[in-house]
């Protein structure tokens, strides 16, 4: 477990890829989660302030605190933290760009007649790539890492804004390309979704004072961010 951050109040961890926060009755093999480990660590109840999905990495937040639960939470709410993630997509999008369409909720929390839910993502092109492997119909294959910043944290919303504008995320099984992510697992031995988030932008519960929590990126993604030369194109923590 990388701890990134860590005081009296609030402890940031890097999340791993694969490792839920929290435990599910629809998890058959029932894994070691992200706030079981921090409860070892902490050696008392650790509440998660948010929650990434389970196939991506990056800036987890977790408090033993309940005033600070509610004080974080509500900064979530009143969408006063800055949430920055890395991703990769195949082709070229725009170079920057607004992505404002509600979103039903993901199939395993939609009931009938539930609402679409506004939902706004902006994005940024940080690089791009164009590689000899073909992927039909086309002879190569296009490719970008993107800055997404979330402006509403709906669940799914990054994966199914970028599905949205045919800008699949690479290493998604749910609403990507299957022939782009087994192109990836095949030519680059990548088998993890590439969206992390990357940094956490906000005040400190406790302190008032501006807090930026980041996430170094992971083996498998780095990898992927060195095959392409696109190590200028951010500024890696």
């Amino acid at each position: 477990m990388d701890i990134i951050f860590r005081d009296s109040g609030l402890t940031a961890v890097n999340k791993p890829a694969g490792i839920p926060v929290h435990g599910s009755r629809k998890l058959e093999d029932r894994p070691l989660t992200l706030l079981a480990m921090v409860r070892k660590l902490e050696g008392k109840p650790v509440h998660a302030i948010h929650r990434l999905d389970r196939p991506v990495s990056g800036v987890n937040l977790f408090t033993t605190d309940r005033d600070l639960l509610v004080s974080m939470s509500r900064q979530f709410e009143q969408r006063l933290v800055r949430k920055t993630y890395l991703a990769v997509v195949r082709g070229w999008p725009e170079q920057e760009g607004v992505i404002s369409h509600p979103l039903l909720p993901p199939r395993d929390e939609r009931k009938a007649g539930s609402p679409s839910r506004k939902a706004v993502t902006r994005f940024e092109r940080l690089a791009t790539v164009e590689t000899p492997f073909p992927v039909a119909p086309y002879s190569t294959s296009r490719y970008s890492l993107l800055a997404l910043y979330p402006e509403t944290g709906r669940r799914h919303q990054l994966r199914m804004h970028m599905k949205h504008i045919s800008h699949h995320l690479i290493g998604d099984t749910s609403y990507g390309r299957g022939e782009h992510n087994r192109l990836f697992r095949e030519q680059f031995k990548c088998h993890r979704l590439l969206l992390h988030s990357w940094s956490l932008e906000f005040h400190h519960p406790s302190t008032g004072h501006p807090l930026t929590v980041r996430a170094p990126l992971d083996e498998s993604f780095n990898r992927v961010i060195q095959t392409f030369s696109w190590e200028k194109a951010i500024e890696l923590p």
